[in-house]
């Protein structure tokens, strides 16, 4: 299931390297205390939850603000842990840019040397970056996909997306665990402080227009044309929520080629294609629309909204003393318990479990 976006001013720049140190080595610690405690399943849901990883880089010190939370704490956590993934259990693959492109053949390496059948990963990964770059049109380039998962198969995503026209960033946040539908209603809780009309193709609304656009690849790529073109010829609503450019359907020729000679069963195998993109989604919509009169849903999965604070050094400068403390404490705890001594790794539990009750007190 997806469980969660965020919406966050999109900051340029990178951590400086005494923070990025840092925030490895915290973000290590944290990993294996979790872990320990809770184990590899518990550690992908929390990254899954959005409120969770913003809490998480808050703690790491970096910008709780910015879109650059999001690729900093992924590249910390994952260098943090590096070496250690056979032993905990725990496999980070991908990262921002280029990095991102590598998820696919990152997961297979590791897969293939913990004897692991790495293609419902694989393909995990890449139905997620499908469905949030091109079947929910929102505005927001994808250009960030960070793959965490166990030697048990499960996994998690966390990725974003950047417009710059409006210079905000959408993070996504994905959890194996619940899937049994990409393309429907994969969203469990959306947050966001702004709202805007999209084309949402997974949404439940959306499921006759799911089924017409993969009927429609059944039909001769001819016969599509001709009625794009027709489409062409329809004078819209300037309000409408799908874009009111022209359907250049000389550059989707080859496409629709394409999809038709797969011959997608489904809504799921057309978007899994390759080539499949936002541009031919959208003309494919319009032509459906056309045909059999059934309109996709336009609403933004938007379900939860929050406020974010401020960046470089605010609320306060990070205190680099206290965070150093702060990793021995939890550096040592862990070790303390890997020859038996959990004495301090429960004391910290029973903190954790302290404050929540007293957090729950005060909410009286």
């Amino acid at each position: 299931m997806k469980t969660g976006v965020a919406h966050l001013p999109l900051h340029y720049g990178k951590a400086p390297s005494w923070l990025f140190q840092r925030m490895k080595s915290l973000a290590k610690e944290m990993t294996l205390f979790i872990i320990d405690i809770y184990g590899t399943d518990e550690m992908l849901s929390r990254l899954s939850d959005p409120f969770w990883f913003q809490a998480f880089g808050c703690a790491l010190g970096f910008d709780w603000h910015s879109s650059g939370v999001t690729t900093t704490v992924c590249g910390a956590l994952k260098e943090g842990i590096k070496g250690m993934e056979k032993e905990l259990g725990f496999f980070i693959a991908g990262g921002k840019g280029r990095a991102s492109r590598k998820t696919p053949l990152e997961i297979e390496e590791i897969c293939d040397r913990r004897a692991m059948d790495g293609m419902p990963l694989i393909y995990a990964s890449r139905m997620s970056a499908k469905v949030d770059s091109a079947a929910v049109q929102d505005g927001y380039q994808i250009y960030h996909h960070t793959f965490f998962f166990t030697q048990s198969g499960q996994w998690a995503v966390v990725q974003q997306g950047m417009n710059e026209e409006s210079r905000y960033a959408r993070r996504y946040h994905w959890l194996s665990k619940g899937v049994k539908d990409f393309v429907c209603e994969p969203h469990w809780a959306v947050c966001c402080d702004q709202t805007k009309e999209g084309l949402n193709l997974v949404a439940d609304e959306s499921k006759k227009t799911r089924q017409s656009i993969a009927n429609l690849s059944h039909e001769k790529p001819e016969f599509v044309i001709a009625e794009g073109k027709r489409a062409n010829e329809l004078y819209l609503p300037r309000e409408h929520p799908v874009p009111m450019e022209e359907i250049r359907l000389e550059k989707l020729e080859k496409i629709f080629v394409q999809i038709h000679e797969h011959s997608p069963r489904n809504f799921e195998e057309l978007l899994g294609i390759r080539g499949v993109g936002p541009k031919s989604l959208r003309a494919l919509t319009l032509i459906s629309e056309l045909i059999y009169g059934i309109a996709p849903s336009f609403k933004d999965p938007t379900r939860f909204s929050f406020a974010h604070g401020g960046k470089d050094g605010h609320p306060y400068p990070v205190d680099r003393k206290v965070y150093d403390q702060t990793i021995e404490v939890l550096k040592g705890a862990v070790d303390q318990a890997k020859v038996g001594d959990r004495e301090k790794m429960e004391a910290i539990r029973r903190l954790g479990h302290f404050a929540d009750v007293n957090s729950s007190r005060q909410s009286w």
